[in-house]
């Protein structure tokens, strides 16, 4: 029996609501726009409604309240809806005399199921419910529509309304459990038989690598005896090789002290050498050093008097120039000389008719006077 629906944040209902259903209440009334639908919505996201447009709606966060501008009240944050079930009779296999079935949403998309406030899965929820004619494909929830589809319904269909009506449907999905169970239990059987299969392979092959161990055991013991007597007769013959060689060695030993003393007298007698050498290198540097002197002289005298011999030739090349221009200046000299003359003719015989015409003028005003 249905005791109660609790709703908050859950559509229209923004605030706390609890609709009670005691004996006797049939039906819930109410205009257009009341919230009737949403009670029934309510119902069947409790029961596990998975589709969105079934709670007409886009997605599942449609559900929570969005908010009211008229009366200024902000959306919420999460909606939740509880529905309270009478188990006096002991129909749901929960130890408790209610049975409190929650849902809830958050914004971010997170949901959670509780029964009795314990977090649980929506299997358990289906669980709970089955073969109880509750649920939200169960004859229990009619909605408008519905009637006609159930007369019209075909024969499989109407079966499952009424298994779910005579409670066999939990039984129904206990045996299809099973099932699932027992062909999974028969696909790891076919695996454990691979795995057996490969194991007898493997072990087979394991005993032919035991076998080939023991026997490399073998011929490694009798390696090691081959081994061992191989190094005795060697370490003999190396014996018998190291005193020939010890031998050897104190008479190269011998031999290398005379030859220590010849390469000392060797050594001595280059030393002298080198010192010989030595003073000859001093000797030719000194000679090398005057020559170089001496041919830095010639160089500079040289240049010296190349440049002696440049210079004189310019002032050779300089002399001819200005004979030239002496010349040429003469020769300006005789022209403007000649020039000076004739102007100074020509001064005189203009002095003179000057002369002539101020006496002629003279002594036309002494006549006239």
């Amino acid at each position: 029996m249905l005791i109660a629906l609790e709703l908050a944040g859950f559509k229209s209902f923004a605030d706390k609501t609890r609709f009670d259903f005691p004996d006797g209440i049939t039906v819930i009334v109410g205009p257009n726009g009341s919230g009737k639908s949403n009670v029934v919505d309510a119902i069947k996201w409790v029961l596990g409604a998975q589709s969105a447009k079934a709670l007409r709606g886009k997605d599942m966060i449609d559900v929570i309240f969005k908010g009211s501008s008229g009366s200024g009240r902000k959306a919420a944050n999460s909606a939740e809806a509880t529905l309270v079930f009478d188990n006096t009779g002991k129909q749901l296999a929960i130890d408790s005399e209610e049975v409190h079935v929650t849902r809830r949403v958050y914004r971010s998309g997170e949901g959670e199921y509780l029964i009795n406030n314990q977090a649980c899965r929506l299997k358990d929820i289906r669980d709970l419910f089955r073969g109880t004619g509750v649920g939200v494909d169960a004859y229990s929830l009619i909605e408008q529509g519905k009637v006609d589809r159930m007369l019209q319904a075909s024969p499989k269909d109407r079966r499952v309304i009424f298994e779910e009506a005579a409670g066999i449907s939990r039984f129904n999905a206990k045996k299809a459990e099973a099932a699932r169970r027992l062909l999974r239990v028969d696909q790891n059987m076919i695996r454990l038989k691979d795995i057996v299969d490969e194991v007898l392979k493997r072990l087979n092959s394991l005993k032919n690598q035991a076998t080939k161990a023991q026997r490399y055991r073998e011929m490694t013991s009798r390696l090691a005896e081959i081994r061992l007597q191989l190094g005795w007769t060697e370490y003999s013959q190396l014996l018998a090789q190291t005193q020939q060689a010890a031998t050897k060695l104190e008479e190269l030993q011998a031999e290398r002290d005379r030859k220590s003393a010849e390469l000392s007298e060797v050594r001595a007698a280059a030393q002298q050498a080198e010192m010989d050498l030595h003073r000859v290198a001093e000797a030719c540097q000194t000679v090398e050093a005057a020559l170089q002197d001496a041919l830095q002289r010639i160089a500079v005298s040289q240049n010296q008097q190349s440049s002696l011999r440049l210079r004189l030739e310019e002032n050779q090349e300089e002399q001819v120039r200005v004979q030239g221009r002496l010349a040429i200046l003469r020769r300006r000299l005789e022209t403007l000389q000649d020039e000076f003359d004739t102007l100074t003719e020509q001064q005189q015989q203009a002095q003179e008719v000057y002369d002539a015409a101020r006496e002629s003028s003279r002594q036309s005003r002494l006549a006239k006077c």
